[in-house]
């Protein structure tokens, strides 16, 4: 903050004293004990020691507002539910109303967490800041009324084809700042690009999450080859004030101190077992930039993920042969979804053919339905007559013996081959996120089991709705199309096209 700011401002000049003290900021900043603060006393004992941690960082730098100095790195391992992604919110509204012309770049492992989770909440302690007037606050970006040029934080996409958006941010003579939230699973290539934007002025990256892998960046920052350079640790969720505790013990006798869930949800420390990513990002990279065409009869298939509702969303894709997104998918929010009208959506389809992208209007030769929540649905419409449609149990028993069950089959066995030769549309970002996200283990009969929706819940990931939709369309096998039904389908327009 300017000295002839602070002049012109009281408040400048009393935020001006907290620079290098984000501990008496958050004490001093917030309404505690009022309104929504109501029943809050202050922060917890491990965000008190990290505030103060960094406050000292910044006073050993000393700064001048214009000669570089070394880069604060901070990172944390956690277990759930210790409020890191609120630590991290009142470290952006420090140093973004400490520091004049800082420019901060705001990440999570995915854009919903990011959306609804990470961005979510520095809003609402910038909203609760006493600062709150200073700030234009957006869907992706705040930036300072009177400098909203150089003056701002914005939130990115952890996707690896936008790590250029990471490239470039400097404040020579302020801060350059990125947070990581639940940073394990953020790919090495947008931490390289970051890296980049801690060179000049006094810049700082931040680092948050549960350690669910045992390789990456963030294993290296805290665990790993890096620790020299990162300020680092690990909390455990049961040190915590404000972390579940009836949970945790319920953990602690299902799995056991030494298990890989109760060392990564609890400990905050890494599996020990081996990386257990089921399909690599690579190889979901190189379907999206593979151009694979379908034969003249490849049979449309569609795959229906049902939701129960909630966060879970009601999701239709389709695939043709090689070809992984013939027609766009259909993507409704379960919580805006009612039976009949699925079922209206669904026979519609049916009767009526898809309009794929390629301008023909096909049938559709099979529609899996999961049956977990789409039993009932599958029954209305084969009693509408639709013959196309197939039931399918994800627990239901593999057809081969080295995998678990239905579902661990089409991920691990089907759509893990197919991506070798197949093609995905480039910009799907949800899928990308969905395909790459399952981990798998062995059960006692060597049998490969993908990780399920309950316990990927429980780690803080989104449900892979729109991954289980594309591995329902490697169910069964599906016979090809006739070339004269093809051409009843579109007389004048060549598949090729």
């Amino acid at each position: 903050m300017s000295a002839a700011t602070a002049q012109l401002n009281p408040l400048a000049l009393q935020i001006a004293e907290y620079y290098d003290d984000p501990l008496g900021y958050v004490l001093d900043i917030f309404p505690w004990g009022e309104g929504e603060l109501l029943h809050a006393k202050g922060p917890d004992e491990w965000q008190t020691e990290a505030l103060k941690q960094i406050g000292a960082e910044v006073k050993a730098r000393k700064f001048d507002g214009h000669t570089a100095v070394a880069p604060i790195r901070f990172c944390r391992a956690s277990g759930h539910d210790i409020g890191k992604t609120t630590l991290a919110a009142w470290l952006v509204c420090w140093i973004k109303d400490t520091r004049e012309d800082s420019q901060g770049t705001i990440t999570a492992n995915t854009f919903t967490q990011l959306e609804t989770k990470t961005w979510a909440a520095i809003k609402k302690w910038a909203k609760l800041a006493l600062t709150r007037d200073w700030w234009e606050i957006g869907a992706t970006k705040m930036y300072h009324r009177e400098a909203r040029d150089t003056w701002f934080v914005a939130c990115q996409s952890s996707s690896d084809d936008n790590s250029e958006a990471f490239a470039g941010q400097h404040a020579i003579y302020s801060t350059s700042y990125y947070v990581f939230d639940e940073a394990s699973a953020i790919g090495d290539e947008i931490w390289r690009v970051a890296e980049g934007g801690l060179t000049d002025g006094e810049p700082m990256i931040f680092a948050f999450g549960n350690p669910t892998r045992n390789t990456g960046a963030f294993y290296e920052c805290n665990f790993g080859s890096k620790v020299h350079r990162w300020n680092h640790g690990s909390i455990d969720s049961r040190s915590s004030g404000i972390s579940n505790k009836t949970t945790i013990e319920e953990w602690l006798q299902d799995y056991g101190e030494e298990s890989d869930f109760f060392r990564v949800r609890v400990r905050g420390l890494p599996p020990n077992a081996s990386e257990n990513q089921l399909i690599p990002r690579d190889l979901v990279r190189a379907a999206m930039a593979r151009h694979s065409y379908p034969l003249p009869d490849d049979p449309l298939v569609c795959g229906v993920d049902v939701p129960d509702g909630g966060s879970a969303w009601f999701i239709v894709r389709f695939r043709r042969g090689l070809d992984g997104d013939p027609a766009a998918p259909i993507r409704i929010p379960g919580s805006r979804v009612d039976r009949p009208a699925m079922i209206t959506t669904l026979a519609g389809l049916l009767s009526s053919g898809v309009p794929c992208r390629d301008g023909i209007t096909r049938s559709i030769a099979a529609m899996f339905i999961d049956s977990a929540f789409g039993a009932a649905v599958a029954e209305r419409l084969l009693g509408m007559r639709h013959k196309q449609v197939q039931e399918v149990r994800f627990g239901g028993k593999s057809p081969d013996p080295r995998y678990a069950n239905m579902r661990s089959f089409m991920w691990a066995k089907k759509v893990k081959e197919w991506l070798g030769s197949g093609s995905l549309n480039k910009s799907d970002e949800k899928l990308m996120v969905d395909l790459t996200s399952p981990g798998f283990h062995f059960n006692k009969s060597d049998a490969i089991v993908l990780e399920s929706k309950e316990d990927m819940a429980r780690d803080g990931r989104p449900s892979p709705d729109d991954g289980d939709a594309f591995a329902l369309t490697f169910a069964a096998p599906v016979a090809p199309v006739r070339a004269q039904r093809i051409e009843r389908i579109s007389a004048s327009a060549s598949v090729w096209s």
